[in-house]
């Protein structure tokens, strides 16, 4: 079962987020139908937008990270909740590219240059947003990047998702540590230190650690302290009722137009690609509620 942990260490100066996400990333790979590099992609900011959604404070609060690209993918966007709860897709899910000289997945080719936008709705007037360049396209790297750039909170970021053969999602997750203004310089460098040693996620996940076991090897040391675990899931809140308000919101004429067409609709939800499909009478039904 995926989840997300909570910790704080060296006394409250860490705080620390740490997840498994494999089963959300499947569910997202066979929703999407991806090719291994965009569920790689793909994977990568769901993970981060589950984690970063953990941060917001009100239940009703919602986060979008979404990435604008030139690279093939065209962009990705994520959308989280403060309960565990992610929905997201890419722009081009089907992008092929040849490995990198590592045999890893090329992520950052199918990235290209871009913006990373991270947007923060807390029932304001107006949501809180955070745009970066993307600085490697390797994404933990760009959000790394993101955190020291507009929120001014250095932190390290690691994501990972390895692929099976026949292309089904074998390991996901990733941490995210942040460094609180009451951090001291020896606490910096000691964790700047433990960083530089440390494995790649997913050879992480892959020999079996958890993601208390990945705090453990990165800040056990420093006196880690698990605070929550909550589950974390692929959810999308779309319904007919929601693609129906939708439809009210087209004007009269479109509407009309439709109607003339004599034939159902059928309408897709970008997050999950679920289908809703709308008859004649149905569409004849709300046209009269427009003129009500």
């Amino acid at each position: 079962m995926d989840y997300i942990i909570r910790a704080m260490a060296a006394n409250g100066q860490i705080r620390a987020f740490a997840a498994t996400t494999r089963d959300l990333t499947e569910t997202a790979r066979l929703a999407h139908n991806t090719s291994p590099i965009v569920t790689a992609a793909l994977g990568r900011l769901l993970t981060a937008g589950a984690m970063m959604g953990t941060m917001l404070k009100g239940k009703d609060d919602a986060l979008t990270i979404r990435i604008q690209c030139s690279g093939p993918i065209q962009g990705l966007l994520v959308t989280a909740d403060a309960n565990g709860n992610v929905k997201g897709y890419a722009n081009c899910p089907d992008v092929m590219l040849p490995p990198r000289s590592d045999g890893h997945l090329d992520v950052s080719g199918a990235l290209g240059a871009g913006i990373l936008s991270v947007i923060k709705d807390m029932g304001l007037k107006e949501p809180y947003v955070g745009d970066t360049a993307l600085q490697t396209g390797e994404i933990a790297e760009d959000l790394t990047y993101y955190f020291a750039a507009s929120e001014q909170t250095p932190s390290a970021v690691g994501l990972g998702v390895l692929m099976n053969r026949e292309n089904t999602v074998r390991r996901a997750g990733g941490f995210l540590l942040q460094l609180m203004p009451s951090a001291k310089e020896e606490t910096i460098s000691a964790l700047e230190e433990k960083l530089q040693g440390v494995s790649s996620v997913t050879q992480m996940l892959e020999e079996g650690k958890t993601p208390e076991n990945i705090l453990e090897e990165l800040l056990g040391d420093l006196g880690l302290e698990i605070t929550q675990k909550l589950p974390t899931q692929f959810v999308c809140n779309c319904s007919a009722q929601r693609f129906e308000k939708g439809l009210l919101c087209l004007g009269k004429k479109e509407l009309s137009n439709l109607l003339e067409e004599g034939k159902p609709i059928e309408t897709v939800c970008y997050f999950c690609n679920k289908k809703y499909t709308f008859s004649v009478e149905e569409l004849r039904r709300i046209a009269e509620m427009q003129h009500k």
